[in-house]
């Protein structure tokens, strides 16, 4: 989830903008710096956990092969998967594996590993239809088993308080887990970043900060070597990098404003490794390993930072921002202020809040207020199309590339599947809107489990496919 919204601004743009949309450094050699040919790798104390509360004991089973979505956005934090077989058509009533309750509602995502799947939800306050009170608030980790959904264990953790009389639109559960084979660990903003077993005991805790927001925290750790990343952008103008095993804080680098995006790790066409996070105004890349600033990139984008970036073949691609410039691309590799020098291009055309898909030099997203699907080139921002999609509505969801087609996930339950090509095509519309309650909301990104998808909502998660 990286997931903040508010109404795009529309602007009037100069016909010397490519295809209405897009500015690109005058120099073609520069642009074509672009592919060099390398790809984009994955990437005070708080309050005791309540005691496990779990309706089956079972031994934890490790993943038998890679590729598990252990973690938002999944293995490489891009929204990518390799699996095949995905389905494409599906109602409330058909093609649906199994469907289980939560606890609360949540806008995380679900991730698997092993023969798991872990979510977080929260409840006791600011509950649609139960508002609750603050000092109830809790948040859960759920594991639950792939098979059927059924019930492992709910770990329950009681809020620090104070927190916001109200977090617009999503609450207090936007932060998806990341799990590895030691176990799961979640963030939940001025309460913690928590570190669990399979089994459900806690490990490790650690305060990243104390301050909170109305739009709430949404960044999700990030697991590298022996560290957890987490982007404390809203608790303390932060980011971290915590030890794995034990949760001490490894390095800290300050001055992280205005984002909510989760950081991503590239590689540069050197090879060298960098830790990407967009802040307000800029793309910033830290040594992973030490936290050393590496480059900062103007993005003359003047709004908070929601989407995580993507890269491929040594270039990242971000998106942001609700007037004027809403995308770019950067050079990976530079050192110091390399706007001028590895700035490849900008464009007006972009997304607030959902994150893109890369697949063959082409950017695939969905505006999250218009309703609008994009396709663009990489090597210019060129945009191929351009298309409303009927009813679309807000979408909060981050794009899920799969198969050869990508899917997109609306606020109402639609799912759009259009072909990953540059020429539009849309393949499917599935609704999983519940007639007897349309309130029900869809915030969080879809998941993948093998060839099935997990698509949550405030109430129920759902498991789609054979």
């Amino acid at each position: 989830m990286n997931r903040l919204w508010m109404p795009l601004i529309a602007l009037v743009v100069s016909s010397v903008l490519l295809a209405g949309c897009t500015k690109q450094l005058p120099n073609p050699a520069l642009r074509a710096q672009a592919n060099s040919p390398s790809a984009p790798v994955a990437a005070p104390p708080v309050p005791e956990a309540a005691p496990t509360d779990a309706v089956q004991l079972t031994s934890f089973k490790a993943p038998e092969k890679q590729g598990t979505w252990a973690s938002f956005r999944g293995p490489t934090g891009m929204g990518i998967t390799e699996e095949k077989g995905l389905p494409l058509t599906w109602s409330l009533t058909e093609n649906i594996a199994w469907k289980v309750d939560l606890p609360g509602p949540g806008a995380s995502s679900p991730i698997v590993f092993g023969d798991r799947i872990y979510i977080t939800a929260y409840s006791g306050f600011f509950v649609p239809g139960k508002e609750g009170k603050k000092e109830d608030l809790t948040r859960h980790l759920i594991a639950l088993k792939r098979t059927d959904g059924s019930l492992i264990w709910d770990q329950k953790v009681k809020a620090k308080l104070p927190e916001e009389d109200r977090i617009r639109d999503h609450g207090f559960a936007a932060s998806t887990p990341a799990a590895d084979a030691a176990g799961v660990v979640v963030f939940f903003g001025k309460t913690g970043v928590i570190a669990f077993t399979h089994e459900g005991n806690k490990v490790w805790e650690q305060d990243v900060g104390s301050g909170t927001h109305n739009w709430g925290s949404s960044a999700s750790p990030v697991f590298y070597k022996d560290l957890v990343f987490i982007n404390a952008s809203v608790e303390s103008d932060s980011l971290y990098a915590l030890d794995r095993k034990t949760g001490e804080i490894k390095w800290q680098q300050k001055k992280i404003r205005q984002s909510w995006n989760t950081p991503v790790v590239v590689k540069a066409a050197s090879g060298r490794e960098e830790l990407i996070v967009a802040v307000q105004g800029k793309v910033l890349a830290f040594n992973p390993e030490t936290g050393e600033p590496l480059w900062n990139c103007d993005t003359d984008i003047g709004w908070y930072m929601v989407p995580s970036v993507v890269a491929a073949d040594g270039v990242v691609y971000c998106l942001g921002g609700r007037s004027g410039n809403a995308a770019l691309a950067v050079r990976a590799g530079g050192s110091g202020d390399v706007t001028d020098t590895h700035r490849l291009w900008t464009s007006i055309k972009g997304s607030n809040v959902t994150s893109p898909v890369y697949l063959d030099k082409h950017l695939y997203w969905m505006h999250e207020q218009r309703g609008v699907a994009y396709c663009a080139k990489v090597e210019t921002g060129e945009v191929t199309y351009e298309e409303r999609l009927e009813r679309a509505g807000q979408v909060y969801a981050s794009a899920l590339l799969a198969d050869g087609k990508v899917y997109y996930l609306t606020r109402d339950g639609k799912v759009f599947v259009l072909a990953a090509t540059p020429e539009f095509k849309q393949l499917a519309a599935n609704n999983m809107a519940d007639p007897s309650d349309k309130s029900l909301l869809f915030n969080g990104s879809p998941a993948v489990d093998g060839s099935r998808l997990l698509i949550r909502n405030d109430k129920y998660l759902y498991c789609i496919g054979k």
